[in-house]
C-alpha cells in the first residue's frame, strides 16, 4: 500500500511560497530602481580630441564629454568601453555594447548594419602633406604619392576609390597618430583623414614644422557618408528615438556649445 503524502509537508511548502511571495513583493515596492546600464563602444585607438585615455585608462575629450551629458539625460550609466574599430560594428549587433559614439560617420554601407542617430557634428575628409609638397586632395593630385589610411575608416574606402589607380600605395594604420608620426618622420607623402581630428596635430609645433594641411577631398556621401552619429541596433527603436530626443535638447539648450568650445574654435556640426 501505498503511503499517503503527510498534509503538513503541503501546508509548509504553501507557507513556504507565500512568504517568498511577500518578500519579494516587499523587495520590489522597498527597492531603489537601478539605472539603465548602456556599454557604449569607441575606438580603442586614440582619437584626439574626441577621446584620449590618460595613464590611467580614464577617458576624455568632445565626444566624451557629449556621451555624459546623452547618458545623464537618458537617465542611464554609461560604460566607456573601448573596442578595435573593425571589429566595433559586430560588436554592437553581437550585444557586447549597446551603442557607439566613436565619431562614426553616417554612411549607407554601414546602415545596412546597424541604425544611426541623427547626426552630432560633421567634418570634412581632408589630405595632410609634408610643407611644401605640391600633393593635392585630387587623383590626379596623388600621382606616386605614398598615403596613410585608417584601417577600417571611410577614409580607407574613400583612398582606395579614388586614389589607387594614382598614388604610390595606400598604407593603412590601427590609428591617426602612427600615421601622422610616419608622415613627419617622411615615410608617408600623405595622410587622408578627418580634418577635425588632425586639426590638433597641424597646429602643434611639430605639425607646423613637418607638415601642412591641403584641403578637402571632393565630397562622396556614398563614402564619405552625412556626418557623425550614434550607432544603435536597429532593433532598439525605442532608444533611438530617446538618443534623437536628447541629442536634439542638447543642441537646444547650449550644452553642445559650451561643450564644443572646450575643443574647437569653429563650428563643427555644420548644416
Amino acid at each position: 500500500m501505498t503511503p499517503l503524502r503527510p498534509i503538513i509537508i503541503q501546508k509548509e511548502d504553501n507557507m513556504f511560497r507565500k512568504t517568498g511571495l511577500t518578500v519579494l513583493l516587499s523587495l520590489a515596492l522597498t527597492s531603489p530602481v537601478l539605472a539603465e546600464t548602456l556599454n557604449v563602444g569607441i575606438s580603442a585607438e586614440p582619437y584626439p580630441p574626441f577621446y584620449v585615455p590618460d595613464a590611467a585608462g580614464a577617458w576624455s575629450g568632445w565626444e566624451i564629454d557629449l556621451m555624459t551629458q546623452l547618458c545623464d539625460r537618458l537617465g542611464a550609466e554609461c560604460v566607456v568601453t573601448p573596442i578595435a574599430w573593425d571589429g566595433i560594428i559586430p560588436a554592437l549587433t553581437t550585444g557586447k555594447i549597446d551603442m557607439i559614439m566613436g565619431s562614426m560617420a553616417i554612411t549607407p554601407a554601414r546602415a545596412e548594419q546597424i541604425a544611426f542617430s541623427d547626426k552630432y557634428y560633421a567634418a570634412p575628409t581632408g589630405l595632410m602633406t609634408q610643407a611644401g609638397s605640391e600633393i593635392t586632395p585630387t587623383p590626379e593630385g596623388v600621382t606616386g604619392a605614398f598615403i596613410g589610411a585608417q584601417s577600417g575608416s571611410i577614409q580607407e574606402v574613400y583612398a582606395n576609390k579614388y586614389f589607387a589607380d594614382t598614388a604610390g600605395a595606400i598604407r593603412i594604420y590601427q590609428n591617426l597618430d602612427e600615421e601622422l608620426q610616419d608622415l613627419a618622420s617622411g615615410r608617408l607623402d600623405a595622410v587622408i583623414g578627418d580634418s577635425l581630428a588632425m586639426q590638433p596635430f597641424a597646429q602643434s609645433d611639430a605639425g607646423q614644422a613637418c607638415c601642412e594641411y591641403k584641403g578637402a577631398v571632393q565630397p562622396d556621401p556614398e563614402v564619405l557618408g552625412y556626418g557623425i552619429g550614434a550607432g544603435l541596433r536597429q532593433e532598439d527603436t525605442d532608444l533611438m528615438a530617446r538618443v534623437n530626443t536628447a541629442l536634439a535638447d542638447i543642441r537646444k539648450d547650449g550644452a553642445y556649445q559650451q561643450i564644443t568650445d572646450r575643443y574647437f574654435s569653429i563650428d563643427i556640426y555644420g548644416e
